[in-house]
């Protein structure tokens, strides 16, 4: 009797450590959809509890979860990591406010996105390097704020769906001196509101 509880606790713990390296219940329910693995992270899907026991660092509440592949995106295309909508900030040269031939496909695609939904809104929040006084940074930070709402009311969003502020140098990305750390704080920041 001893062998047999011993044998059904040793091929449990084989089956649950075959499942478990690869992060997979047999109650998953995956599929593939144009090479992307989609795995179905819902509520009555997944054997993960709320409390996140798996350590994968998500918890319930996603329906999919792109895992690997590339494929189409199926989820807000704001968050398709291959679109330019996923790329919100656009940086500039020392003491300008003119925007990089670089940066104007990802703003024509940010104008575009605000003009098809009217509903959207967006906060644009101009920051600078610490070079110069206060009062030119803040003035600096919102020219380039402007100047990125113009772009994009060009390819149609509403004058309504922007709030325009200026951080001057008060919230730098990159601490301390020198270009690398500068080129860094000189930017703008799109903020999609009520995400």
């Amino acid at each position: 009797m001893k062998l047999t509880k011993l044998n059904v606790a040793l091929l449990s713990l084989v089956w649950l450590s075959g499942c478990s390296t690869l992060g997979i219940n047999d109650d998953d329910d995956l599929g593939t959809e144009d090479g992307v693995v989609v795995e179905d992270r819902s509520a009555n899907a997944s054997g993960v509890d709320g409390g996140n026991a798996s350590g994968t660092g998500m918890g319930d509440g996603a329906e999919a979860h792109v895992i690997a592949g590339g494929g189409n995106f199926q989820g807000d295309e704001l968050d398709d990591p291959a679109s330019p909508l996923s790329n919100r900030v656009v940086y500039f040269e020392y003491d300008s406010s003119a925007v990089r031939q670089q940066d104007q496909i990802t703003l024509e695609a940010h104008g575009i996105y605000l003009a098809e939904n009217q509903n959207a809104s967006v906060r644009l929040e101009g920051h600078t390097d610490d070079r110069g006084s206060r009062e030119y940074n803040l003035a600096l930070g919102e020219r380039r704020a402007l100047a990125i709402r113009q772009i994009l009311m060009l390819q149609g969003a509403d004058i309504k769906q922007f709030q325009v502020t200026s951080f001057g140098e008060e919230r730098p990305q990159n601490e301390g001196d020198g270009e690398a750390n500068w080129q860094n704080n000189r930017r703008v920041e799109i903020i999609y509101l009520g995400r």
